[in-house]
Order: structure tokens, then C-alpha cells, then sequence
């Protein structure tokens, strides 16, 4: 066994994945945990998967950056995809993320986001009706894809009638952030960013001349800004509409899709969620642990650091294994198990430090509701055939999850 997981970690290469590692990572993130928790790439850049070690990398801002421009040139040129993500929210460093992140913190305040729950939880409600009336249901499509895009739909106050395109949009753009990427995965993310951008020019041209409420249109917020003057600027303004739809949208998608999978091959735990409904709150953090949304995050050194008796050169990409971490024994007693009622529970799906996730009030809430009612409207739902993976490493969840809700 020892030998077989030093073999794993000496061949591990992220530009260089395997349908087993897609299907299964957790073996792999622990082989490198244990022998090769600093891993450096054939490319030259490092792969960490240790709790504390990722922990330092999110929090010494200074000499881990996450702005994007010197990582993301050569993977996109000059394209829209390089225009989008290294103007996002995410992938900047203060002074500019302090100020766009405060915008978006001001619409997405305890208050705002506790007056979306009705509305929420009648979205929930009226697709479990639905699934109801079909009895064999795909639990991505008709379930835990059509929450998080209607949620987002609602905050930026899109017509319900253009909402279509919001699914694929944000897929192909999110898919470009993979490791490697293809030419068609390349032309498809650049063409989605232009035709999202295209539209959210109309859509915030009509809000501009009839604003919605501030306190509960996000788009009208960031378009009115701060009282003291602070606005975003019309590049700022439309990339991060686009970064709201992403980081919402897939993520949450894979939180509920995965839930509801995980409990599924884990009957106990099902049943004991069943029997006490109000450790909810404790499974959604359970299962953003067991299979975090987002399993990878990256920045890149500004200067040379010390990690692990490891020195990592200035200007080197430093690739972060949430995944990994999220199964590190020296934070998480028994990683590999599944605990709906698990505390401490400090799992790091969120990240940690200023560029903690700024939605994740927002994606618990999401969660939480859907998974509460579904098993409460469906306890006896079961799985119909073998769910498929979306073969993401950057983003762990499944594209189809053929599912049985009848009574």
C-alpha cells in the first residue's frame, strides 16, 4: 500500500489527468498529503494539499497572489476569457478586490439574502412538484442545476424569459479554467463571455433607466454603488455580473447534486438526517467538506517562500488542493468517513481569509433548503443508474444523476 501511493504521488502530474483520477481523487490527494505534500509540477509550478499549508497560502495575501494577469496570458492570449477572469472579483489582489468585494458584500447583506428564503424555498417547492408528477427524474436538470440559476436570476433581476442561456454560459466559461483546455473548450468559453457580455450591456442599459429596489436588485446596487461615491466601472460592472452567475451558479449546483448522491450511498446517514431534521445545517458543511464544489485554487508567489522545508521561487504558479485539504487527518478525525453531524468542521470549500467565498451565506442557505425538503418530500428517492461525473477536476460535481422520487 505505502508503495503504491508513493508511485501515485511520484507520477502525479495536473496537466495530465486520468479518467480514474476524474472518477476518484481522493486516493491520489492522499498519496501526495503523505509523501509529497509540496509537489512540484513538470511545468514548474507547486501542488499543495495540506490543511495548514493551504490555510498560510490564503492568508499571507502579500506573498500569495491571486491576481491572475501573469498565469492566465499564455493559457488564454489576448481573449475575452483573459479579459473576464483577470477582471473578476476572484482572481485580484487589494486594493481593487477590497473595493469590488464591498459592492458585492453591500448586496449580498444578512438581510438581503434572509429575504430571499420565502422566494426560495416556493422555487424549491414548485420543482419538487414537478419531479413529483414525473416519478423518474434526472436530479441535475430538473433539480439541483434549476435552483442556483433562477436564485442568481433573481438577484440580478433577469426576465425569467431570458434566462435560458445562463446554464451553458456559465459552464463554458467555467470549463476554460480547467488545467488544460482544448481548442473548442477554448472557443466555446471565449464566445459564451462575449455573447454574456453582449447582453448584460441591454439588460444594464434598461436598468439604468428604470432601477430596481437596491436593497434587493443587486444589479441596481453595484450599478448606484456605495453612498460615499464608490462605483465599479463598466468593464468592472458587467465581468462581475458574470463572476456572480459562475460562482453561484456550478458550485451550488454540485453542493446539492453531490448531497443528495453522498446520502444516497450512505443509508445511515440518510436516515439519520430523516430522523433529525435539524442537523442540516451540520450535513451542508459535511458534504461541502466530503466533496467540495470547488476542488482547486490557485495563486502565485510574489516572492520566494518557505513551505514544508520547500522553497517555491517568486513568480511560481502554486496550485491549491482544497479537495485534499478537506481530507487532511491532522484537521478532520476519520477524513474519509461521512458525518452529517461532524464538529469541528473548519473545511476550507469556502477558501479562508479575504478572498473567502463572498456568496457562501448564500450557497448554505441554497443547500440547505433544497436538500431539507427533497427529503422530506421524497425520503424513499433512490438512484436509477450510476451518476456521472462531469470529468471537472477544478469543479466536482455530476452532469446526470437518473433518480426514482415515487412514493
Amino acid at each position: 500500500m505505502t508503495e503504491n501511493l508513493r508511485e501515485l504521488a511520484a507520477n502525479f502530474d495536473i496537466e495530465k489527468l486520468t479518467p480514474d483520477f476524474y472518477a476518484n481523487p481522493y486516493p491520489v490527494y492522499r498519496a501526495l498529503r503523505e509523501f509529497e505534500p509540496v509537489k512540484r509540477m513538470p511545468n514548474g509550478g507547486y501542488f499543495l494539499t495540506r490543511y495548514d499549508d493551504l490555510v498560510t497560502a490564503y492568508k499571507t495575501t502579500r506573498a500569495y497572489s491571486s491576481d491572475k494577469k501573469k498565469e492566465f496570458a499564455p493559457k488564454y492570449g489576448d481573449s475575452l476569457l483573459y479579459e473576464h477572469h483577470t477582471t473578476s472579483l476572484v482572481f485580484n489582489d487589494p486594493p481593487a478586490h477590497t473595493r469590488v468585494r464591498r459592492l458585492i458584500m453591500g448586496a449580498l447583506s444578512p438581510r438581503a439574502i434572509a429575504e430571499m428564503e420565502p422566494d426560495l424555498i416556493l422555487l424549491v417547492d414548485r420543482l419538487l412538484d414537478a419531479m413529483a408528477a414525473k416519478g423518474n427524474v434526472e436530479l441535475i436538470e430538473d433539480f439541483a442545476a434549476a435552483i442556483p440559476v433562477q436564485v442568481i436570476g433573481n438577484l440580478l433581476n433577469v426576465p425569467h424569459d431570458e434566462r435560458d442561456p445562463l446554464r451553458e454560459w456559465s459552464l463554458a466559461i467555467l470549463g476554460a479554467l480547467e488545467p488544460v483546455i482544448g481548442a473548442e473548450a477554448f472557443a466555446r468559453g471565449n464566445t459564451a463571455v462575449r455573447d454574456f457580455l453582449a447582453y448584460l450591456e441591454v439588460l444594464v442599459e434598461r436598468r439604468r433607466a428604470k432601477p430596481g429596489n437596491p436593497e434587493r436588485d443587486v444589479l441596481t446596487k453595484l450599478i448606484q454603488g456605495e453612498t460615499d461615491g464608490e462605483r465599479l466601472t463598466a468593464k468592472e460592472l458587467l465581468h462581475n455580473c458574470i463572476f456572480l452567475l459562475n460562482a453561484g451558479h456550478e458550485t451550488t449546483t454540485n453542493l446539492i447534486g453531490n448531497g443528495l448522491v453522498a446520502l444516497s450511498q450512505h443509508p445511515e446517514q440518510k436516515q439519520r438526517l430523516l430522523d433529525h431534521p435539524e442537523l442540516i445545517k451540520t450535513a451542508v458543511e459535511e458534504i461541502l467538506r466530503y466533496e467540495s464544489s470547488n476542488q482547486l485554487g490557485n495563486r502565485m508567489t510574489t516572492e520566494a517562500v518557505e513551505l514544508g522545508g520547500v522553497t517555491l521561487p517568486a513568480n511560481t504558479s502554486v496550485t491549491l488542493c482544497i479537495g485534499a485539504a478537506n481530507r487532511d487527518p491532522s484537521q478532520f478525525a476519520d477524513p474519509e468517513r461521512f458525518d452529517i453531524a461532524r464538529t469541528p468542521n473548519r473545511h476550507l470549500a469556502f477558501g479562508t481569509g479575504v478572498h473567502q467565498c463572498a456568496g457562501m451565506a448564500l450557497a448554505r442557505l441554497e443547500g440547505a433548503t433544497a436538500i431539507s425538503h427533497f427529503l422530506a418530500r421524497f425520503p424513499n428517492y433512490r438512484l436509477t443508474g450510476k451518476p456521472i461525473r462531469g470529468g471537472r477536476a477544478r469543479f466536482r460535481g455530476f452532469t446526470s444523476v437518473p433518480c426514482d422520487v415515487h412514493p
